[in-house]
């Protein structure tokens, strides 16, 4: 394969929801691009990524394709869709195209990026893939509530929300910070194990950051039994 004919990919974090924490590589870049990809759950579903730099988009002279990310237990159907979207883009790449790749966040921080450019990179070993970073929920967060992540030799430990129980409790003894992603499945759960270690009044709680209905909770006492939002994040530090 001829190196200088294959197109570049371009993940692009656009942020976890505020229009101008957006790069300006990232917008330049989706000024530039004739093709951008954007993620959706399902057909016909919102793009949170898209609806995040909405403005920053021209469908006149750019082509928007949607591609389905279903979130399904079944991890074999899961990695088709994978291989079926990093396909599709492959033929573009080969073509010669530059594209983009659009991620709520950071593209490498819990991001369906991730999957593409792995099944991708198999497929076009000579792909030439460009990551743009975006500011992640987490820092997003962590300067809404004003709670230091981490300072000189502390540590920091993110962790998915099933990461719960006595795994949890392991880091939470480790780490001096913790911060704990999409909780709002678990939430009761993590409460409950807050209280027994001492920790629940070391917490907050952020959803929708960034966005017009975003939400913080200092006293997450209050969240028990609640309907969370699913972009919803804990962040648990022991120092105060």
């Amino acid at each position: 394969m001829n190196r200088q004919t294959v197109g570049t990919l371009y993940g692009i974090g656009v942020g976890p929801g505020d229009p101008e924490l957006l790069t300006l590589k990232a917008y330049r870049l989706l000024r530039e691009l004739s093709l951008v990809y954007v993620p959706v759950a399902r057909p016909g579903a919102p793009s949170y990524a898209r609806t995040i730099v909405e403005a920053y988009l021209d469908p006149s002279r750019q082509q928007i394709v949607e591609l389905v990310f279903a979130m399904r237990e079944d991890h074999e159907r899961m990695a088709e869709q994978w291989r079926i979207n990093a396909r599709r883009i492959a033929d573009e790449l080969v073509a010669g195209r530059d594209v983009g790749f659009l991620t709520e966040g950071d593209p490498l921080l819990y991001s369906t990026f991730v999957h593409v450019v792995t099944v991708l990179t198999d497929i076009c070993p000579d792909v030439a893939v460009i990551v743009v970073p975006g500011v992640s929920s987490v820092q997003a967060a962590a300067a809404a509530v004003r709670v230091p992540l981490a300072d000189r030799d502390e540590r920091l430990a993110i962790l998915p929300a099933t990461y719960e129980c006595t795994g949890l409790q392991t880091a939470l003894a480790t780490f001096d910070t913790v911060v704990l992603l999409k909780v709002a499945s678990v939430i009761d759960r993590v409460l409950d194990l807050l209280e027994e270690v001492g920790l629940i009044d070391h917490a907050v709680y952020v959803s929708r950051v960034g966005w017009p209905e975003e939400r913080l909770v200092h006293d997450v006492r209050s969240l028990r039994g609640q309907k969370l939002d699913y972009f919803s994040l804990l962040i648990i530090r022991s120092k105060r």
